[in-house]
């Protein structure tokens, strides 16, 4: 198989994935240049992408996000992420939007590379194996760090008063 028909290939079996991971991270226009740079990272070194490629892919693209994040993009996607969508005005909408803002921040207050492993395994479907791939760190370290992330986010939670709802929104 020629690298045109390779990378072609590859491309349509993970863009949406690549798309999807970045797009969890960032606002849109961002997710579509991190995807762009991803392939185009993944042509260049064509030669050195594992069979197993997506686990690599998100490397690649949570390198080129990182990039972006410090370029000064970090504000807007806390904006992003941060922001409610549109409003449906029941009754459990509003539940589940205070739910989800009091998960959010309880992941914002853990430590970076602990919220990476819980959102490359819940958020991407990764193993541990997998997603050890990505973070760059050996298997038994990633399977700690999630350990850790997911004793935390509990506890924090679990601490987080209950509120009244008027209160969450």
């Amino acid at each position: 198989m020629s690298d045109r028909a390779a990378f072609e290939t590859l491309f349509r079996a993970h863009v949406s994935a690549v798309h999807a991971y970045a797009l969890r991270r960032s606002d849109g226009a961002t997710a579509d240049e991190v995807v762009a740079d991803t392939f185009l990272v993944c042509w260049r070194r064509l030669d050195r992408v594992p069979e197993d490629a997506l686990p690599w892919l998100y490397a690649v693209a949570r390198r080129c996000l990182a990039n972006r994040l410090r370029a000064g993009r970090r504000e807007q996607l806390r904006t992003a992420l941060a922001s409610p969508s549109s409003a449906d005005p029941t009754a459990d909408v509003y539940e589940q939007r205070a739910h989800a803002r009091e998960v959010l921040a309880a992941l914002a207050e853990l430590p970076a590379k602990e919220r990476e492993a819980l959102q490359l395994c819940a958020w991407e479907g990764l193993t541990p194996d997998q997603a050890a791939r990505v973070a760059g760190c050996t298997a038994a370290a990633f399977r700690v760090r999630l350990h850790r992330a997911r004793r935390r986010l509990t506890a924090t939670l679990d601490a987080t008063p209950a509120r009244d709802l008027k209160e969450a929104l």
